[in-house]
């Protein structure tokens, strides 16, 4: 099983929407019967079965095992992953395009970049899975508090000169070749840097503490 499955297929995508379904993917992170889910979800077995054809038939569940008991065989199944996530290259045809905009300090465009890493992303772990490769990929996340908007701006613009003094060190300028690899032998990756802001958390509201005014972020 996947931590993370992305689908790409936009049936596929469709059939993992239906609440239905989720719930059964929910379900199905252990191994279970058409008749095990019946009971947690309130289905009859019948119409569990006819859900689980649709998910299976589209790689959303995979069979673990046949078990035979008297005259029928009941099939033991699982979710695929244990979590999906949909890939914009199920909405190709309206799926953002980075190329579209090339604005730094566009919230767009930082959406369009984080969808192309999703199906990039998804599209290599695939690759890597069926080459039983390890992934080679690197992180990083945190928060950071400015203490004015002329902090942050002036944070995003040393954050630039760093990273284009590491990328000026370090990257193979020689023309590339297939599979993204330079004349040298390198691999070519990608980068992104993104810089948002928080979500606010959510205070409840008692009545000894009404929730707070929120205030607009510079």
């Amino acid at each position: 099983m996947l931590d993370i499955a992305v689908i790409e297929d936009p049936a596929a995508a469709e059939a993992s929407l239906d609440p239905i379904r989720t719930r059964i993917l929910m379900e199905l992170a252990q191994p279970g019967s058409a008749t095990q889910l019946a009971a947690k979800v309130g289905l009859p077995r019948q119409k569990v079965n006819y859900h689980l054809k649709a998910l299976e038939r589209h790689g959303l569940v995979e069979l673990v095992e046949e078990r035979r008991k008297g005259n029928v065989t009941e099939r033991i199944l699982r979710a695929s992953a244990a979590s999906y996530l949909i890939s914009p290259a199920a909405l190709a045809s309206v799926a953002p395009d980075p190329h579209r905009f090339t604005d730094r300090f566009s919230a767009f465009w930082l959406l369009a970049l984080a969808s192309r890493m999703v199906q990039e992303t998804g599209r290599l772990i695939a690759g890597a899975a069926a080459a039983r490769q390890p992934l080679a990929t690197f992180a990083i996340d945190g928060e950071i508090t400015f203490r004015t908007a002329a902090d942050r701006a002036a944070f995003a613009e040393e954050l630039g000169v760093a990273v284009t003094r590491l990328v000026d060190k370090y990257h193979d300028g020689g023309p590339a070749g297939r599979a993204g690899a330079s004349a040298g032998g390198g691999r070519k990756h990608r980068l992104v840097v993104a810089l948002h802001p928080s979500l606010k958390t959510p205070v409840t509201a008692s009545p000894t503490n009404p929730p707070a005014k929120e205030q607009d972020n510079d």
